[in-house]
């Protein structure tokens, strides 16, 4: 919602806004860069709806008896779903949608980078900050230009994305996320069919199934020139080099995931006439972005990372990915929902005990919850509960704010404590909180 509030108001439009995380007197860091931007805040219920506005954009969190969403049925105003207004936007620009369960903020922010570098002006709309905007005091998930292309992140969660009809549709992967596998390919398969041009990374058996059949990781439909393939891959720490066709790629970012989601912006660059050596220059400038493998530094041989990873598999890519960086990773997860923890815990179980070395260790806290109606019929302890089942070393620590504590007598030096978890909007305080308490 903040990326299209900005993307909007940068366009001429009047735009304000309501959150329940606007607290009367408590500071925001969202709603401080929203107001820096001209885009007044409200707490949600504070009454800051009025009938001088249009339209009335909600989420799919928001429920009906949100009071600004009683008041705009109050005053007749429109009400529209945030992947309306989205592919309403769409419709306006050449549009390069990312599509997938996994990598999408990622691939959209290097893909950014690389038409940036190459002088296309492009604007994006996005679901994380990007290092490069944040540093100008953005909330850093949109930005807005003259040039022809957006870049948009297109999510499967709630189906919305088959709502979209872009220039490009990207896939990099079907993993079982919010729903299951037949749904995702039945949607992702609508998605590709209202892309003009469709790039795939058959590096995932499920998102290979909706490729064009070329014979390299990725391909565009009838359209072979961006049809790519690594060689050389590499991970230093928290780099991977690789080449393609004898260009040599060097990303600030780790993991074989993160190779692929260059890839997969690279495929789409290249589609644009970019040069090799343009894509090459602009991935080595990349600065990441919040919150994915965010590397705080090292204390007393200890090095905290922090990562939105939130479904099985992202948390598994996550904990291969960190894997490198020292001899012993000690991983902590928590959960967000109790229905989608419900939902996939035996996906949870399964994919965290393949990838948990002897000496690993793996910390849940209690499921995150956001509000709203929810059967609290299961705990992130079940979870555990079944790891060690399985023979991990799991272990359950209620409330975050203990985990420091309660992880001192299994620190060591050579050890990297992986934070994960999503949609918490406090979870970045709380790796602060983890970094000083490391002390």
């Amino acid at each position: 919602m903040s990326a299209i509030a900005q993307y909007l108001k940068a366009a001429g439009h009047a735009v304000s806004g309501a959150d329940r995380q606007f607290v009367p007197g408590k500071y925001n860091e969202s709603r401080q860069a929203l107001e820096a931007e001209g885009i007044k805040c409200f707490a949600q219920g504070e009454g800051g709806l009025t009938n001088v506005y249009n339209r009335v954009v909600v989420s799919t969190a928001i429920e009906d008896s949100v009071p600004e969403v009683l008041e705009a049925k109050r005053l007749g105003l429109e009400i529209i779903k945030r992947s309306e207004l989205l592919a309403e936007i769409v419709q306006t620009r050449k549009t390069i949608a990312i599509g997938g369960t996994s990598g999408k903020s990622t691939t959209t922010a290097m893909l950014y980078e690389i038409l940036v570098h190459a002088g296309l002006k492009p604007s994006v709309i996005g679901g994380a900050g990007l290092t490069r905007l944040i540093q100008e005091g953005k909330i850093g998930n949109a930005a807005y230009d003259s040039g022809e292309w957006l870049i948009i992140e297109a999510d499967e969660s709630d189906g919305s994305i088959v709502q979209y009809h872009p220039e490009i549709g990207v896939l990099l992967n079907v993993d079982k996320d919010h729903q299951d596998l037949p749904e995702l390919i039945k949607i992702f398969g609508v998605f590709k069919a209202h892309s003009k041009w469709f790039i795939v990374n058959k590096g995932n058996s499920h998102a290979a199934a909706l490729s064009a059949g070329s014979a390299f990781d990725f391909d565009g439909r009838e359209n072979a020139d961006v049809s790519i393939h690594p060689d050389q891959f590499q991970q230093l720490g928290a780099d991977i080099s690789f080449s393609i066709v004898g260009q040599p790629f060097l990303v600030h970012a780790p993991g074989k995931h993160n190779m692929e989601n260059a890839l997969a912006a690279v495929a789409v660059a290249r589609k644009l006439g970019v040069t090799w050596e343009v894509c090459s220059t602009a991935l080595r400038a990349y600065q990441g972005i919040y919150r994915r493998h965010q590397v705080y530094g090292t204390k007393n041989g200890i090095t905290l990372i922090d990562d939105f990873a939130h479904n099985p598999v992202k948390c598994a890519r996550s904990i291969e990915a960190c894997q490198p960086f020292a001899s012993r990773l000690i991983a902590w997860f928590q959960p967000h929902g109790y229905g989608p923890t419900r939902f996939l815990r035996h996906d949870f179980v399964d994919e965290l005990a393949k990838v948990i070395r002897p000496g690993d260790q793996i910390w849940m806290s209690e499921i995150y919850y956001a509000g709203g109606t929810a059967v609290k019929d299961i705990s992130a302890g079940d979870l555990i509960s079944d790891l060690q089942e399985r023979g991990v070393d799991a272990h359950f620590v209620s409330n975050r704010n203990d985990l420091v504590q309660q992880l001192r007598p299994h620190l060591s030096a050579s050890t990297t404590l992986l934070l994960m978890g999503a949609r918490d909007p406090s979870l970045g305080d709380f790796a602060e909180q983890v970094w000083v308490e490391l002390g």
